[in-house]
């Protein structure tokens, strides 16, 4: 049934969402909570990055490595999600720079103004770390300007980046140094100010982030309404098995894509851990690969889905930013509540004793949290109010 043009208006349109677009994003929150938990009540084992083997355990190892698929997926569907937006299923293209400008711009205040003081409670803050958020909102920003640019510079400088950027790993500054602060931002962690009452520290270098979100972007047309859902999830699907076949070459001859060499182990499953343990900050092309590649397998199993589990997983990811700043000022109130009431067990931490706990305190948090993050993604879908569609 064909509507005509001017009866449809503007608001809805925006409105339209991918059902397992959202899913995915769903998915990957679950995870992200997993690891929250872990931060807040497993802290006294810092597992580093690339994870010290010596010192985690397969389990600990494993639930680490699960929530690495998080900042991967956030931000190719960032990048995805502009391509929507870009092009609505009314078939009316629309710019989406000034979109991606504006809540790129407001992701970096809210990780300044918000997202941080939930790590630690303290206002004003010691330190301020930006990381995924200031991550996404400055990639965000870059493809806001980027995407002028002909569709397939888009594609090839997405690429480069992605594949590229572990060839920079040499290149280094020192504090004071002149780059040292732009490569601290595109690169290298590190402390891009340190004053005798405050310190900004750079937690998630931005380079490879940017390519990311470039590849989500040019791999929006799989999402078109001309495309077929089988034809999506068929080039899905291959698309994630090549991804973990370079993977498996790359990093089965330790050729490139990692600082890190793997090593034969005591066990096999020691060798599996070391095969799998790849650098996050920055995200190594390795750590890209398996995540990306193991995402994509995901996206194709997932695009026709549709039962009790993803409807739940769908609330979350409908209200993506909500369920973010919401579980992780729960946490924060939870955890003094605990250190208030039952009082440290671990020097001045409280912790817990086993892994599986972690993921027990999730599905509690989880439970919890989705009845305030669907009422907000109903509102979210009913309302007018420019401010929610960042949320």
């Amino acid at each position: 049934m064909e509507i005509a043009a001017e009866a449809v208006p503007v608001a809805p349109v925006r409105r339209v969402r991918i059902t397992s677009i959202d899913v995915m994003r769903g998915l990957v929150i679950i995870l992200m909570m997993v690891d929250h938990v872990r931060e807040r009540f497993f802290y006294h084992i810092l597992i580093g990055d690339p994870i010290n083997l010596e010192i985690a355990s397969a389990s600990l190892f494993f639930t680490r490595l699960s929530a690495h698929l998080c900042a991967p997926v956030f931000v190719f569907l960032a990048g995805l999600g502009a391509w929507l937006y870009a092009n609505p299923k009314s078939g009316i293209k629309r710019s989406p720079t000034h979109f991606l400008f504006t809540r790129g711009l407001f992701l970096l205040v809210l990780e300044i103004v918000l997202i941080n003081q939930s790590w630690f409670g303290t206002i004003p803050p010691e330190t301020i770390y930006l990381q995924v958020i200031w991550a996404i909102g400055l990639s965000m920003i870059a493809l806001s300007v980027l995407v002028h640019l002909p569709y397939w510079a888009i594609a090839t400088i997405g690429f480069l980046i992605v594949f590229g950027h572990n060839a920079l790993v040499p290149i280094n500054f020192s504090p004071g140094e002149w780059g040292y602060s732009l490569w601290t931002i595109l690169h290298d962690r590190g402390a891009l100010y340190a004053g005798d009452s405050l310190t900004i520290k750079i937690s998630y270098p931005t380079l490879p982030w940017i390519g990311v979100i470039l590849l989500g972007y040019s791999l929006g047309p799989l999402y078109a309404s001309t495309v077929a859902s089988e034809e999506r999830t068929r080039k899905l699907l291959l698309l994630g098995l090549a991804c973990l076949l370079l993977l498996a070459i790359l990093r089965g001859f330790n050729i490139y894509g990692e600082t890190l060499p793997w090593s034969a182990g005591k066990t096999m499953l020691d060798t599996i851990m070391s095969m799998l343990n790849f650098t996050k900050y920055p995200p190594s092309l390795d750590f890209l690969l398996l995540t990306l590649g193991t995402s994509f397998l995901l996206m194709s199993w997932l695009d026709t889905k549709d039962n009790a589990a993803t409807r739940v997983l769908q609330t979350f990811g409908q209200a993506p930013m909500f369920i973010y700043a919401l579980h992780l000022y729960v946490l924060l109130f939870c955890y003094r509540l605990v250190l208030a009431t039952v009082g440290p067990n671990e020097g001045d931490l409280y912790r817990i004793d086993h892994v599986w706990q972690i993921w027990a305190i999730m599905a509690v948090l989880a439970l919890v949290l989705y009845f305030p993050t669907r009422a907000f993604g109903r509102y979210k879908r009913t309302t007018d109010k420019a401010w929610v569609k960042y949320f």
